[in-house]
């Protein structure tokens, strides 16, 4: 049976979730709408319907809710990324398949990537979101080490050696994906083709991350 401090304890988390929710909604549709740099807090916490004051329980700035919002981007296009690789028998193009995605939903709001990657590298180191989305930032790296390494026969002595190496190579990747994503904020390279520029790279580390354990 039900008691009552447990029946009030469901109803504050089903509230608390309610407002998350709603916030994450109002959120996600006005940087949509607007973009990032033209949106105020006052008009999330206005859409969500709720106190300005209770925004900030769940989110410690406009940069950590773009962080909530694009974390969950970030998620699902890993996990496309992840399906679509299994599909490639060479590790380039399997890597380049996992990362394809993120680049198709960066296209869709280059501002708003551009600040979700400002606030993933730059922003608070105690906040919430930015952690998710830096465990995120892992779980990719983790990705493409796991792939790199699939076709590589070594010792149980040599395994954690050459998982780290693959690991490096995987960080690799990523500062690069992290640069192209950034490029239409610093003018580098007009003109160029950033998909074709991101894959040659991709090409490149992977070559010599196979290289390195001949």
């Amino acid at each position: 049976m039900t008691t009552p401090e447990a029946a009030h304890t469901g109803r504050r988390v089903r509230n608390m979730r309610d407002k998350q929710s709603r916030i994450f909604e109002a959120a996600a549709a006005l940087f949509a709408e607007r973009g990032f740099d033209s949106v105020t807090t006052q008009q999330i916490s206005d859409r969500a319907d709720v106190a300005a004051g209770t925004l900030f329980r769940y989110a410690s700035s406009k940069g950590e809710l773009l962080l909530m919002v694009y974390n969950e981007e970030f998620r699902t296009a890993l996990e496309l990324g992840e399906q679509a690789s299994r599909t490639e028998g060479d590790a380039a193009r399997a890597v380049q398949a996992m990362v394809r995605p993120i680049l198709e939903a960066a296209n869709l709001r280059v501002e708003n990537t551009v600040a979700y990657q400002r606030e993933l590298l730059f922003g608070a180191p105690t906040e919430q979101y930015r952690a998710e989305g830096l465990g995120l930032v892992a779980r990719l790296e983790a990705m493409i080490a796991e792939r790199l390494t699939a076709g590589v026969t070594a010792r149980e002595a040599d395994a954690k050696e050459l998982f780290a190496r693959a690991l490096l190579a995987g960080r690799s990747v990523f500062a690069v994906l992290h640069l192209i994503l950034a490029r239409p904020s610093t003018g580098a390279h007009p003109g160029r083709d950033a998909t074709g520029d991101l894959h040659d790279q991709i090409a490149q580390i992977v070559a010599g991350f196979f290289a390195s354990v001949e």
